[in-house]
């Protein structure tokens, strides 16, 4: 399991939304986590109000490490372990960690989130879900064991939501308007298919407060953090825009007509003058939000 933006890992993850391999996705689910630290950053500092100084933090589908350590470094007397169920990426967690000089306090736990969070040494007093829960088939269950495995008055932080990516105007000059809207469309539709086929998957309502309240945790907070890169965007924020706008055209393009499609090769060629790789109009838009829920 591993981090993702825009659903299941922007959109999710490659290949197609059945059989996504997250090793495979390992460069990109760096670059983003890196690209939007600020936003990460700011919303490990707000869960200070419920956790000042956890003992124990668990990043819960916690993918190559990025944002597991940058927990580390905003609770410095903190222990994390980095759960995940992708040896690769648990094994690029511990690389990073080492290099930020906070491999001391860190260590990471291969397990499947839908089996629970495997066997931790003693009970968490924060536990961080980043776009990992919509990745098991039975999230309440699930939340169920991110309970079980709290420290009583621990806190389960569950990022989860938002609004899509934006990074153009609805009308920028070539195909017809509004495609980043007609891609949304269509990756709800595959998100919504994924979902299905989950081992165990169970139909929720996405009311995520009231998920945390079904599993016997008190909802306290939910806010929204944006990641916001207006036009003219670092060469950072464009690269990502390019692997983004890839991505979700090698998972689906498909579902798209034979003009948006045509758009969307217009808008990655890297020769042409109107694509993301030269436009000076491309900017990066979105908001992520994070439910905070405490044990009693």
């Amino acid at each position: 399991m591993a981090h993702d933006h825009d659903h299941a890992h922007e959109g999710h993850h490659k290949h197609d939304h059945k059989h996504m391999d997250f090793a495979k996705m390992l460069p990109y689910l760096e670059q983003e986590a890196e690209l939007f630290t600020p936003l990460y950053r700011s919303a490990a500092t707000w869960l200070r109000e419920w956790q000042p100084e956890p003992e124990m933090i668990v990043d819960a589908g916690s993918g190559p490490g990025v944002i597991s350590c940058l927990l580390a470094e905003t609770f410095p007397r903190s222990r994390v372990v980095a759960v995940d169920g992708v040896e690769p990426l648990l094994e690029r967690a511990r690389e990073r960690a080492g290099r930020l000089g906070v491999g001391d306090r860190f260590s990471t736990l291969r397990a499947e989130l839908g089996d629970g969070l495997g066997d931790l040494e003693y009970p968490a007093d924060l536990v961080w879900a980043s776009r990992s829960l919509h990745h098991v088939g039975d999230q309440r269950a699930t939340l169920a064991g991110f309970a079980r495995a709290l420290a009583p008055g621990g806190a389960v932080a569950l990022l989860e939501g938002g609004l899509p990516s934006r990074f153009l105007p609805r009308d920028f000059g070539i195909g017809r308007p509004g495609l980043l809207a007609r891609m949304d469309v269509v990756q709800e539709e595959a998100f919504a298919e994924m979902r299905t086929e989950l081992p165990g998957a169970v139909t929720e309502t996405e009311d995520w407060p009231a998920l945390l309240a079904s599993v016997g945790l008190r909802h306290v907070a939910t806010r929204t953090f944006l990641a916001d890169f207006p036009a003219p965007v670092t060469a950072e924020a464009r690269t990502f825009v390019v692997s983004s706008l890839t991505h979700r055209r090698d998972t689906i393009a498909e579902g798209l007509d034979a003009d948006d499609r045509a758009t969307l090769d217009r808008l990655l060629d890297p020769g042409d003058k109107a694509s993301v790789h030269h436009r000076p109009d491309v900017f990066l838009l979105t908001a992520h939000t994070v439910h905070v829920a405490v044990r009693p």
